[in-house]
C-alpha cells in the first residue's frame, strides 16, 4: 500500500492542509494549501460556522489541485492549559512466544494512561521516556523477547472543549479526524536529528494569533508556554500607527518590511489609501522600525520564558513559524538569542514556507507512530489513488511517485 498522509493545521491566520506521500520516510509533498481563517482568535474557536466555512474552502482547493476528495487529516489542537503528567506501568507478556506484539504495546500505553486524565480533559499524547523489558531499557520493545515490559511517560492533555470544538468542525466538513497532534510536538519531528535526541534544547513556533515555546529534554516535551503576541500584533502596532486596513498592515509586513532596522532604506517608500480614505506614505524605515519594535518585544519574551519552562543546560534554540519569513528575521534573532539559534526553515518541495513547519511535521510524526507500529496506512483507497495517479501529470511529480482519536499509536484500533 502507497502511504499517503494529509494533515490540517488551523491557525489564527489561516489554515494550512498538506497532502503528501511518504516514500522511505521521505517526504513527497503532493499539494500544500492555504486559507485565511475566519471564526478563530487567539488560537480558539470564536465562531463556529465562519470556521467550518474557512475548513470547506480550504479542502476545495485541495480537491481542484488532487482531483480527489480529502476524507481523513491528522489534526493540530490548541495549546493552551497543558497539562503534564508523569505516566508508569508494568503489564506481563502473556503469549506463549514471550516475544512484545503490537497488542502489548497498545496494553502498556493504556496502563500508563489509566485514571491519569482529568475529567475535562482529553487524552493529546503520550510520550515515551524509556521502555524496560525485564529490568533491562530498550529503545522499542516491539518483536523482542521477554515477560514484563514496562514504560515511563509524558501523558499530555488539554481541555476537552478546546480539542473537541475543532474536531468537530473538521467533522461537520464530512472529514474524518485520525488522530490529533501539538504543533510544538509536530515541529520537533520536522527538526528531528541525532543531536536533539541527546539534548536538551528550545522550539520557539512564531505564528499569527500566538508564540509558543517549547521545553525539549532528549526528545521529550516536558513543558511548554503560550502567549498571544504573535504577527497579529505586529499588524495591529502598523494600523495603528498609520491607520491602515489589517489586509493592508499584514501586507505591509511581509512585502515591504523587514525585522531589523540594519538594512531598511529610509529613501525607499511605498503609498496608499488608509481607511479614513487618506493617502499615506510610508518609507520602509519607519515602517521597519514599527516591526522590529514590536518583534524584538515578542522575542524577549520568550527568552524570558525559556529559564521558567526548564533549568537544564540548552544545547539548541530553534525558531520557526510564519512569523520568521520577515526579511532580515535572522538579523534580530541572532541580537537577541545569540549565534547559536538555529532558524526551522521548511525545505520541502511543494511547501517551501515556514508557515507549512507545523503541517508537515505532524505528517512526519504520524509517519513515525506508524512504523512503530509495524502498520501500513492511507489516507486513500486503491480507487481513490487509481484516481489520483491519472492526475499526475497536473502535479507535475516524479515517476516513481504519487507524491479516542489518537490513532493506533496509543490504542490498537
Amino acid at each position: 500500500m502507497r502511504r499517503i498522509l494529509s494533515s490540517m493545521d488551523i491557525g489564527t491566520d489561516s489554515i494550512k492542509l498538506v497532502v503528501a506521500e511518504i516514500i522511505k520516510d521521505k517526504i513527497n509533498v503532493l499539494c500544500a494549501v492555504t486559507e485565511d481563517t475566519r471564526g478563530v482568535k487567539k488560537g480558539l474557536i470564536e465562531n463556529f460556522e465562519d470556521v467550518v466555512y474557512s475548513i470547506k474552502k480550504v479542502l476545495k482547493k485541495a480537491e481542484n489541485l488532487l482531483g480527489i476528495s480529502i476524507k481523513k487529516v491528522v489534526a493540530s489542537v490548541p495549546e493552551y492549559k497543558l497539562k503534564f503528567t508523569q505516566g508508569e506501568g508494568v503489564n506481563t507478556i502473556t503469549n506463549e512466544d514471550k516475544v512484545v506484539t503490537k497488542s502489548d504495546i497498545s496494553r502498556i500505553l493504556q496502563t500508563n494512561v489509566y485514571n491519569r486524565i482529568d475529567e475535562n480533559y482529553e487524552l493529546i499524547n503520550v510520550i515515551p521516556i524509556d521502555y524496560e523489558l525485564d529490568d533491562k531499557k530498550v529503545l522499542n520493545p516491539l518483536g523482542m523477547e521477554g515477560e514484563k515490559l514496562k514504560l515511563n511517560s509524558i501523558i499530555v492533555s488539554a481541555p476537552k472543549r478546546n480539542t473537541y470544538d475543532f474536531i468537530k468542525a473538521i467533522e461537520k466538513c464530512n472529514v474524518e479526524v485520525i488522530d490529533i497532534m501539538l504543533g510544538s510536538i509536530a515541529d520537533y519531528a520536522l527538526f528531528n536529528n541525532e543531536f536533539l535526541k541527546e539534548n536538551n534544547g528550545i522550539i520557539i513556533n512564531l505564528g499569527a494569533g500566538k508564540t509558543t515555546v517549547s521545553s525539549f529534554s532528549k526528545g521529550i516535551l516536558t513543558n511548554e508556554y503560550v502567549f498571544d503576541k504573535a504577527g497579529d500584533s505586529v499588524d495591529y502596532d502598523i494600523s495603528f500607527m498609520y491607520k491602515t486596513k489589517a489586509i493592508d498592515s499584514k501586507k505591509l509586513k511581509e512585502r515591504y518590511g523587514l525585522a531589523s532596522k540594519d538594512y531598511a532604506n529610509p529613501k525607499e517608500v511605498t503609498s496608499l489609501i488608509n481607511k479614513l480614505g487618506e493617502k499615506v506614505e510610508i518609507n520602509q524605515y519607519e515602517l521597519t522600525e514599527v516591526i522590529n519594535a514590536r518583534m524584538e518585544s515578542i522575542l524577549k519574551e520568550a527568552k524570558k520564558q525559556i529559564n521558567y519552562l526548564t533549568k537544564k543546560e540548552i544545547s539548541y534554540i530553534i525558531i520557526t513559524g510564519g512569523l520568521t519569513e520577515i526579511k532580515d528575521f535572522n538579523i534580530l534573532a541572532e541580537s537577541i538569542f545569540g549565534k547559536n539559534v538555529t532558524f526551522g526553515n521548511v525545505n520541502i518541495i511543494g511547501a517551501r514556507d515556514n508557515k507549512f513547519s507545523t503541517a508537515v511535521g505532524m505528517i512526519k510524526n504520524f509517519n513515525n507512530k506508524l512504523n512503530m507500529k509495524d502498520r501500513d496506512y492511507s489516507i486513500f483507497n486503491e480507487d481513490e489513488i487509481e484516481t489520483l495517479c491519472s492526475t499526475e501529470r497536473r502535479i507535475n511529480v516524479a515517476s516513481d511517485s504519487i507524491l479516542g482519536k489518537v490513532f493506533g499509536y496509543f490504542f490498537d484500533n
